[in-house]
């Protein structure tokens, strides 16, 4: 996910893309794009970047970093130059094996026939540092001889793969190499070995990297180095061996591995015709002194021998055991963690929260950059805190099901000290409240923000993540504005940044958790339950204060008479004759001190409610000194017999219409462009069935007129309901929960008399 800072819009902070600009002469810039007056013959500054990462390499300095913008480099980097221990020399790219849509590809341009040999050549130097790169390149794409203390992260490599008639892998260390280590990486192609380590290099580390091999050659190579470590990796053989220990590899540890001698993450591909003649590791007799084996997981898909040790082969952990006193803690077993479907109960691997977090080289997140995230349904077997997951993937896509509790009051800065401009606040929630101390994914909470003074922005992410560029309330100076949040939770905390220039406070009222426990949900097409305006579902009069309107919504409507345990509606007040506020709450039960909806004098406002539900009805109540209509739309509910699993993920942009977005089902970039008036914008905001319903947060800014925004499955018939509703000149929020097609599609209606700008964030989905 990208990630940025924030950019005022008018009055109004929302956030934007950006980049932040570091101090010149630490840096040497490499950019040839149109435009950005590049030169080899100049400096390398931000304001004059070099064409070719060529000119970079042949000036740069111990600790200075060469920048590689996203665009195509066709050429070779070929490194004379040597960093310093507490200076090495760093070249980088922009994300690597996580950016698609602009990446930095340097060896080809993937168009021309011209190809380099390598895209990284180095013999005899020290001290490097090889950063989120795509490299491509006509032979080995990573040619290392004689080096030291050489690092290369984040890449991800293709490899034609011929030199002199034979296959050669992406990546050869060979000479008198010392402490190279390739983590984080990736291949996307190529005929030969991932990464070949020669006779004469020692002390290699191999962490956290997916391997793809192929049938024409074994896919990782350790021949005669010593000390190597090949620890977290995911190695795909693709029918052929996936590890090979050979020559005097003595000294060698593999921990933490996931080795599959067909596809480890993909079972559907047809398995070997002869996986009787392949292993997922193979040490000859004269690799195995020293030689270290545990905590790796061995896939049984297409039923090769997981090991062969010193000419014998073994099928079971416990025969290799006996035969070579290593294979502590490994097994054998389905290691595909089909991590886009995630976990529901259903996932019985050897891979999930059962690694050795202890050992030596391992990294400290995966492949992607996720730290170890607990796996409710799983116990936790690993050393550590038990939750690192084997192989270069960790799960942290987990469906779960929802306890309603509440609502509770869990923060008020106005009890203290408001939020600082730019500030952030953590709040615990595990442990607390009712909140159980473990297993928890997700929590949804009533947050409003008050007393602002100036424009700006609210986001609410997991504690110990890096702030998306997300948000979930959008304010302008002096207004109050609640929304519903439902937010991931990683460590039992939740992180709340303030994205305005001034002070301001923040309430949070508790309403629900996600777990192992609880109740899966139902998506409905939205329906209108309650218009106060209309006489639908009670009396046609407005609510007055401190008076309940009672809502039957068991029985009708698609929900079922019994085992409702809870409903999700969007609610809108509007005509308010006087600022106050609305409680939504369990018929029956005392009201509790917590709103859900806050607004002034005249303010058409609306937010999500998720309401428990325990004799069929709910009430509302205002607090407020005039009479006030309410809109309740329905969205869904939750039971014991619902199938739809939460699976809460860290919040990201799908849509924002002032900026141009990335359509994921077409893959093609949207121009910037408002919603016409009376004009549907369809977006896929899942990847589709099992999916069936989204969690997103969805703005609407630039009003022209007063309207009002309906959110539906696409394809569908549009409903008499909103999900957001405004007056002209606002900008207004709403967390927005709902039903998808079978695509995974919606439709956001603009019901204006104007164009307006949209920008939507998806925080999870509902899937079956």
């Amino acid at each position: 996910m990208a990630l940025a800072g924030a950019v005022a819009l008018g009055a109004l902070g929302i956030p934007l893309g950006g980049a932040v600009a570091t101090a010149e002469g630490e840096w040497l810039y490499v950019n040839n794009a149109a435009g950005t007056n590049c030169s080899d013959a100049g400096t390398g500054a931000q304001s004059r970047p070099y064409c070719t990462v060529g000119a970079a390499v042949a000036k740069v300095q111990p600790g200075q970093t060469v920048k590689i913008a996203p665009g195509h480099y066709p050429e070779q980097i070929t490194l004379t130059r040597s960093g310093t221990a507490d200076k090495p020399i760093t070249i980088e790219g922009s994300g690597g094996i996580t950016e698609w849509q602009h990446p930095t590809v340097v060896g080809t341009d993937g168009v021309s026939s011209a190809r380099a040999a390598h895209t990284v050549a180095a013999a005899n130097v020290q001290h490097i540092r090889i950063k989120d790169l795509q490299m491509e390149a006509a032979e080995e794409v990573v040619l290392l001889d004689g080096v030291t203390d050489f690092g290369i992260s984040g890449t991800n490599l293709y490899s034609h793969g011929i030199a002199n008639n034979d296959f050669v892998p992406l990546i050869r260390i060979g000479g008198a190499s010392k402490s190279v280590t390739v983590s984080s990486s990736r291949n996307t192609g190529g005929p030969g070995t991932f990464v070949m380590v020669g006779p004469g290099v020692e002390g290699t580390v191999l962490a956290s990297n997916e391997m793809n091999g192929s049938s024409m050659r074994r896919t990782l190579v350790v021949d005669g180095a010593k000390d190597t470590r090949i620890i977290g990796n995911t190695v795909s053989g693709h029918c052929q061996d996936a590890v090979v220990l050979t020559g005097a590899a003595t000294g060698t540890v593999l921990a933490n591995n996931v080795l599959s001698t067909a596809e480890a993450e993909n079972h559907a591909n047809p398995l070997c015709a002869d996986s009787a003649k392949y292993v997922g590791l193979r040490v000859d007799a004269t690799a195995t002194t020293g030689t270290q084996v545990s905590y790796n997981a061995y896939d049984d898909a297409d039923g090769s021998p997981a090991y062969s040790w010193a000419g014998t082969t073994y099928a079971t952990v416990a025969g290799f055991a006996t035969a070579s006193g290593q294979g502590g803690h490994d097994a054998i077993g389905t290691v595909e963690l089909s991590t886009w479907r995630g976990d529901s109960g259903q996932l019985k691997s050897p891979v999930v929260d059962s690694a050795d977090e202890t050992v030596a080289g391992a990294t400290p997140t995966d492949s992607w950059g996720q730290k170890a995230v607990d796996d409710p349904w799983v116990a936790d077997t690993g050393t550590g805190s038990g939750r690192r997951d084997r192989g270069a993937r960790e799960l942290d896509n987990f469906g779960t099901k929802y306890t309603a509790v509440g609502p509770l009051r869990v923060l008020d800065t106005r009890q203290s000290v408001a939020v600082a401009p730019g500030g952030t606040v953590d709040l615990p929630l595990a442990g607390l409240n009712g909140v159980p101390t473990d297993g928890v994914t997700a929590v949804t909470m009533n947050v409003t923000v008050t007393e602002p003074g100036s424009g700006g922005y609210l986001t609410v992410y997991p504690h110990g993540e890096q702030r998306p560029t997300a948000s979930n309330l959008n304010w302008t100076a002096g207004q109050t504005i609640p929304n519903l949040v439902t937010v991931q939770v990683k460590d039992g905390k939740v992180s709340f940044y303030n994205g305005s220039g001034s002070t301001t406070h923040v309430i949070a009222d508790l309403l629900g958790y996600y777990s192992t426990q609880g109740n899966a949900f139902t998506a409905k097409s939205p329906v209108r339950l309650l218009d106060t305006r209309e006489g639908q579902g009670a009396a046609k009069a407005p609510l007055t204060n401190g008076q309940p309107v009672d809502l039957q919504v068991t029985g009708k409507n698609g929900i079922p008479a019994t085992g409702v345990t809870a409903v999700t509606l969007n609610v809108t007040v509007a005509g308010a004759a006087s600022g106050g506020y609305l409680t939504v709450y369990p018929h029956g039960d005392q009201r509790p001190t917590a709103s859900n909806l806050n607004w002034v004098k005249g303010q058409v406002i609306p937010n999500l409610v998720t309401v428990p539900v325990k004799d069929g009805k709910i009430s509302f109540v205002t607090g407020s000194a005039g009479p006030v209509d309410v809109i309740a739309d329905l969205a869904g509910y939750y039971s014991p017999n619902s199938a739809g699993f939460y699976h809460a993920i860290a919040p990201r942009r799908l849509v924002d219409t002032r900026t141009g977005w990335e359509d994921s089902g077409s893959g093609d970039t949207m121009p910037p462009a408002p919603v016409k008036a009376g004009q549907s914008l369809g977006v896929r905001t899942t990847s589709g069935e099992p999916d069936t319903a989204v969690s997103l947060n969805v703005t609407v800014t630039g009003t022209k007129s007063s309207g009002f925004l309906t959110a539906y499955p696409f394809g569908t018939d549009r409903p008499n309901a909103s999900n957001l509703n405004w007056t002209a000149g606002t900008t207004i929020p709403n967390h927005v929960v709902v039903a998808v097609d079978q695509w995974g599609q919606n439709s956001f209606f603009n019901g204006s008399g104007g164009d307006v700008d949209v920008i939507i964030d998806q925080n999870g989905y509902f899937s079956s």
